[in-house]
């Protein structure tokens, strides 16, 4: 088992897991926020999704499509079920393939709005780790508002992935 394919089959798998338990949500929920988090739970979902779009853009080298946003409405949780899968994919295949060394050199066209327009040399493992990073920030931020709001979040981390993958067994012998 390759550990950073591995990752990335984990931030698919908990995007989606995310996406299930948040599905079933009505407005007043999906519309809840809490302090010191990104923001609404369907701002934040939408932005775990753009952003990991733009990173295999980036790690591909194409130009970023901005489909996924708050002012474009919210669409339908199979459409993001969707979207989740593709670029989740997309990631793991990255991953497997990708020299984290390698230098990826292009125009900056996202945030941070200081470096827009800018041009840039980064090595790949960069956005490997920040698309890492960014999914298991927000996805706290989602079950922290959760949480708030009476709603048991979904368990989203290594073990129980390892669970459910069949990587760790609880209770039986040895």
């Amino acid at each position: 088992m390759d550990t950073l394919t591995e990752l990335f089959r984990h931030n698919l798998w908990a995007n989606l897991r995310l996406l299930d338990a948040c599905a079933g949500l009505n407005d007043e929920q999906l519309d809840a926020t809490a302090p010191g988090t990104y923001g609404r739970v369907r701002d934040t979902l939408l932005h775990i999704l753009a952003c990991e779009e733009i990173y295999v853009n980036l790690l591909t080298g194409h130009e970023p499509v901005y489909t996924l946003s708050a002012g474009s409405g919210f669409p339908s949780f199979d459409e993001l079920r969707q979207r989740a899968r593709r670029s989740g994919e997309k990631l793991v295949g990255i991953a497997a393939g990708i020299e984290p060394t390698q230098v990826l050199r292009g125009t900056w066209l996202t945030k941070p709005s200081a470096w827009q327009g800018k041009p840039f040399a980064i090595q790949a493992a960069i956005p490997l780790i920040q698309a890492i990073n960014h999914g298991t920030e927000h996805r706290s931020h989602v079950a922290t508002i959760l949480s708030q709001s009476g709603i048991r979040p979904p368990w989203l981390d290594a073990w129980a992935y390892g669970v459910e993958q069949g990587f760790v067994e609880v209770g039986s012998p040895t």
